[in-house]
């Protein structure tokens, strides 16, 4: 158990959070979710005692142990995989090191054999001799090789060191793992085979994610970081969501009677409960939820930007035709003989394991980029409109205000109160749209791009990874703006709900630059996939 009691923390004098006092317990599993900046990941920092708060305690057992998910990609750049991996139990690690040594010494002595009799005492209680089979096993479940134990760290590229990384902190049976942005860089095997650790792990999880998918398997209760106010409510997201806009609507109409408020609400929390699922983290939730009181239900202040997209026009039935096109980039074919055919009502999803195979096609289809091979051509009723993964080249050596920066992009209407509607739908409102755009946060850009793109009034979007840098509100904002969107959109994203919830066709570009096309939502293509055995 963690107690927290009476917790502020100050930062230059501002608050960034205060009087926070929970409990967090075994066999539950918690996600932490707030604004981009609301302090997530610095709570877990205070949590792990890593940061200490400016009032108040944390108390964890001494007994307990805690496993953290590393930042620090090359802390570990001079041990090996296997090393790494079992330094995620810190006792077991030092033992093991300390063995070593004692059985190196060429004046082994009396004492000596007795210390050691009490390391291998130690060593077995700790599952020591199931170390590298345990250690092994989670590589496998998170897609890597059991032959990498045996390699340098620094030989690694970045997605393999977040891997082990996160093999670390789920070795050795912690009680307590802290994991912040833990399906950063996964793939969805093995952020499915994270979610099914976590589900029958019996201690206690606290995560930071914006993965709403993720966060619906594994939770059993959403810590919301809101405005200076740390609260526990249980359930998963989509419940956390859900309740949260009917008690702000419910707040909204004080006229409603509170027998009438409680009927709803209740409806509400026995719709949640019934739901079935295969996991005991779900079961447990399900507990919960019979047991929830109409006051704990949480009622946030946070605000949602607006993303909605206006067609000027409708397209015709011709689209995009695109015939074997062809590109190698460093050597790389990520694109060979690709060739498909977009229709109206198309909303597609460009997956592949290689994320330079996406941006490379989208490049080409919005000639940035030429293909070695192959042609292109949109239908003659087509206005499109483009959301680059990289959007430096449009902040970076620019001053403007964030204002002066949309007025670049409108088409009609230069005035301010036109501009500020389009601004204030992103929450840039009073003397925040005279903010220079080249001081911008990566998720205010994002908000700058989504509002430029909005202006447009387009009948094709093409988005590539735009939900990179947001928070979950503004994710959820886009995820319903693709959704009501009339026309056409290919985009591309490792957000399992955003992929499922938006895309009625998958293109999956494979690690040969050829495709895979199916008209099926993402779950359905998942299983596809998974019945073939198609990796």
């Amino acid at each position: 158990m963690i107690t927290v009691s009476n917790v502020s923390l100050n930062f230059n004098g501002q608050s960034l959070f205060k009087g926070v006092n929970l409990k967090f317990t075994p066999g539950n599993c918690y996600g932490v979710i707030g604004a981009n900046g609301a302090g997530k990941s610095t709570f877990l920092r205070i949590l792990s005692g890593e940061l200490e708060p400016s009032t108040g305690e944390v108390a964890v057992d001494k007994k307990t142990r805690m496993s953290v998910l590393k930042q620090d990609h090359f802390a570990f750049d001079a041990y090996s995989v296997l090393d790494t991996i079992i330094m995620g139990n810190k006792r077991l690690y030092d033992i093991m090191k300390q063995k070593d040594a004692l059985y190196a010494k060429e004046d082994f002595s009396e004492e000596d054999g007795v210390l050691a009799s009490e390391l291998e005492s130690e060593f077995a209680e700790l599952n020591g001799w199931e170390a590298e089979t345990e250690a092994g096993q989670i590589l496998q479940g998170l897609g890597l090789p059991v032959s990498l134990l045996e390699t340098q760290m620094e030989s690694l590229g970045a997605k393999e060191k977040v891997k082990i990384l996160l093999a670390q902190a789920l070795f050795g049976h912690p009680d307590i793992i802290l994991l912040d942005e833990p399906t950063n860089h996964l793939d969805i095997h093995s952020i499915r085979w994270l979610e099914d650790f976590l589900m029958d792990y019996e201690g206690t999880v606290i995560v930071v994610s914006h993965d709403r998918h993720f966060l619906n398997n594994v939770c059993t209760h959403i810590v919301d970081v809101d405005y200076t106010k740390i609260k526990i409510y249980v359930g998963n997201y989509d419940f956390w969501y859900e309740s949260s806009q009917l008690m702000q609507r419910m707040l909204r109409e004080q006229n409603k009677k509170n027998e009438e408020k409680a009927k709803e609400l209740r409806s509400f929390i026995e719709r949640f409960s019934a739901n079935k699922s295969k996991s005991r983290q779900a079961t447990s939730r399900k507990k919960l939820l019979e047991k929830l009181e109409l006051e704990e239900m949480p009622a946030s202040s946070r605000r949602y930007p607006y993303v909605g997209f206006q067609m000027d026009r409708e397209p015709g039935k011709e689209i995009l035709t695109v015939e074997e096109l062809t590109k190698t980039v460093d050597g790389v074919r990520l694109l060979d003989h690709v060739s498909f055919r977009v229709n109206k009502g198309d909303k597609i999803a460009i997956l592949s394991q290689n994320e330079l195979a996406c941006t490379t096609l989208f490049q080409i289809l919005m000639e940035e980029m030429e293909a070695d091979k192959g042609t292109f051509k949109w239908g003659v009723s087509t206005t499109q409109s483009y959301f680059p993964k990289d959007n430096s080249r449009y902040f970076d050596d620019c001053d403007l205000s964030i204002i002066k920066w949309l007025e670049q992009y409108s088409k009609n209407d230069l005035t301010e109160t036109y501009l500020r509607g389009f601004l204030g739908k992103m929450l840039f409102s009073g003397d925040a749209v005279f903010k220079p755009v080249n001081v911008l946060s990566g998720g205010e850009k994002v908000r700058c791009m989504l509002s430029r793109m909005m202006m447009f009034g387009s009948n094709v979007l093409l988005l590539d990874q735009p939900t990179n840098h947001l928070d979950l509100e503004s994710i959820t904002a886009v995820n319903n703006g693709l959704i009501d969107f009339k026309g056409i959109v290919l985009f591309t994203s490792f957000d399992h709900q955003f992929i499922q919830t938006v895309a009625n066709r998958i293109i999956e570009i494979r690690e040969d630059g050829s495709i895979l096309d199916r008209m099926m939502t993402y779950d359905e293509f998942l299983e596809m996939k998974e019945q073939q055995g198609l990796s």
